[in-house]
């Protein structure tokens, strides 16, 4: 009974193992089918880039080979170069003798006028230099002269506010007189006060009428306050000459100057210091109006008397710039 089990058993057991041999080459042959398409996606991949590295290297072959063709141009022009650097170097070299000694020459002459301009830049530096000293002594000058104009331009100032108030002070004081007998105006930086003949003299005298005498006497108070004013009076006349001498008088210059020294007396009584008076007569020559009418003859027949303010200030600064000169 054993037996004839062990005899059913056994073609099962066969049929079981072909069966499971089957499935193994199943299995190996498609792990073989899958490698052999893996190994195939890898060759295709591989011969694509074989191909691609192939068509790279056909390109550079032709740029190589272009390439080679330049520089093969370039080589037989650099060749020509050389055969003409040679041959113009066999040419200088052929003139070399000669080239040298121009070349000398020239040298010669460009270090003789290198060393003319120098001597000529040496001479133009001394010129700057002494050049540059003369402007500072100039600038110090200037400094020197401008500080001395404005000390005269103060001073000159002064002196025109002392003409100023002089002018102020004679007006004042010779108010009372009529404006044809008695003017008084500023010319020239000085104060001029013209006394007509009818105010001070009768015709042809030299003493000065009581009227006159007071307008002196006025005037000379005046002065007193201004102890830094000369006075200088001038006698005037008309053209008409004397028909026979008076006295001493024989004609219109001794007329002038009498009359002004008679006015100086009387300012100087008056209390003028004698000293700060000038008188002078001027005749007929310096008339105010044409000699052409009794009006203006009677113009031109006057005694002027000229005050000034003593400069000493500013001849002391004319002097100093005169000295430093």
């Amino acid at each position: 009974m054993g037996a004839l089990l062990a005899s059913l058993a056994l073609p099962g057991c066969v049929a079981s193992k072909k069966y499971d041999d089957l499935r193994a080459r199943q299995s190996a042959t498609e792990q073989a089918k899958t490698e052999a398409e893996r190994q195939n996606r890898q060759n295709v991949a591989e011969l694509k880039k074989a191909s691609d590295e192939l068509t790279r290297l056909r390109l550079q072959n032709r740029r190589l080979t272009d390439d080679s063709t330049e520089t093969g141009r370039n080589l037989a022009r650099t060749r020509q170069l050389y055969e003409q650097l040679t041959d113009s170097y066999d040419r200088l070299l052929k003139n070399s003798d000669r080239t040298l000694a121009n070349k000398t020459t020239d040298y010669n002459k460009v270090a003789q006028d290198l060393a003319r301009r120098e001597a000529e830049l040496g001479e133009l530096d001394q010129s700057l230099q002494k050049s540059r000293a003369d402007i500072d002594r100039l600038n110090q000058d200037l400094t020197t002269r401008e500080a001395k104009l404005g000390e005269l331009q103060k001073a000159l100032a002064e002196k025109d506010r002392a003409v100023d108030a002089l002018k102020a002070s004679v007006s004042n004081a010779l108010r009372g007189f009529k404006g044809t007998e008695l003017q008084v105006e500023m010319r020239n930086g000085k104060v001029y006060v013209s006394l007509s003949e009818q105010l001070l003299f009768k015709t042809g005298s030299t003493k000065v009428d009581p009227k006159g005498q007071d307008a002196l006497r006025q005037l000379a108070t005046v002065l007193q306050q201004q102890p830094d004013v000369n006075v200088v009076v001038e006698g005037h006349t008309d053209n008409v000459p004397f028909s026979r001498a008076v006295g001493s008088m024989t004609d219109n210059w001794d007329l002038s100057v009498l009359r002004a020294t008679e006015i100086a007396r009387l300012l100087t009584t008056g209390g003028v210091a004698p000293e700060r008076v000038t008188a002078s007569g001027r005749s007929q020559y310096v008339p105010v109006a044409p000699n052409s009418s009794a009006e203006s003859k009677a113009l031109n027949r006057r005694t002027e008397i000229i005050l000034t303010p003593k400069l000493n200030e500013l001849f002391k600064i004319l002097d100093s710039n005169s000295a430093g000169k």
